[in-house]
């Protein structure tokens, strides 16, 4: 069977995610509406496509482009909107720290925290949504890189790559208390040992900070 187009979408039905943190000992409940997801990590070639850039050290069209702060993220979603025709999600401030979230516009966006869970346990209840080694690249398999997109086994609902080879970008402020405006990320990396390959887990970042194994996927909402 051939792997989907990397520009394809899955639809990803309503449901409700239990959401952890491992610091604070906390745990919450969200409700998730529908909404379509992005079946890859985006490219490299997407990425240069799109705004012109080849950003990271990394070299192959197929590999998930990495090396990209969570701005650089936004700004993508906004700019391929556009491209498309349509309505860009973010409010953009330029020469400050905020970004405003139009939840009427038809665009791109990166997932929210919930979303990016809801999507990637796809119906699942454990750690993750199959054996480590047939689903992710983490540092036991990875030989230290990154690695084409689609290269190991999709989840249930048909999405590559949500766990391991790179971090994912998610929407959410991490821990405005304490963090400020640091940024969520999900689904574990290359470099990172298995208990870091989990649906469940969260890192934070600096929305500014650009990484060698931090990518992002790209989300949107129904049209009404």
């Amino acid at each position: 069977m051939n792997a989907p187009a990397e520009n394809t979408m899955v639809a990803v039905s309503p449901g409700q995610v239990m959401l952890s943190d491992r610091r604070t000992q906390r745990t919450w409940s969200v409700e998730v509406a529908p909404y379509e997801l992005g079946t890859y990590p985006i490219t490299r070639a997407r990425y240069a496509q799109v705004t012109g850039r080849q950003p990271g050290t990394a070299r192959g069209d197929r590999l998930p482009v990495e090396g990209v702060s969570w701005w650089d993220a936004v700004r993508f979603c906004n700019t391929l909107s556009r491209r498309e025709g349509l309505t860009p999600v973010y409010d953009l401030h330029a020469g400050t720290e905020t970004a405003g979230w139009n939840t009427s516009a038809d665009g791109y966006r990166l997932p929210t925290e919930a979303e990016w869970e809801h999507a990637c346990r796809a119906g699942t209840t454990g750690a993750r949504y199959g054996e480590l080694d047939a689903i992710a690249w983490h540092r036991r398999n990875s030989t230290e890189r990154a690695h084409s997109v689609g290269g190991k086994q999709p989840n249930a609902w048909g999405l590559y790559d949500m766990l391991g080879n790179v971090w994912e970008w998610c929407w959410d402020v991490y821990d405005a208390e304490v963090y400020g405006t640091y940024r969520v990320l999900r689904g574990g990396g290359w470099a990172d040992e298995h208990w870091s390959c989990r649906a469940s887990v969260r890192r934070r970042s600096h929305p500014t900070f650009r990484i060698d194994d931090v990518g992002f996927r790209i989300a949107r909402s129904p049209v009404c």
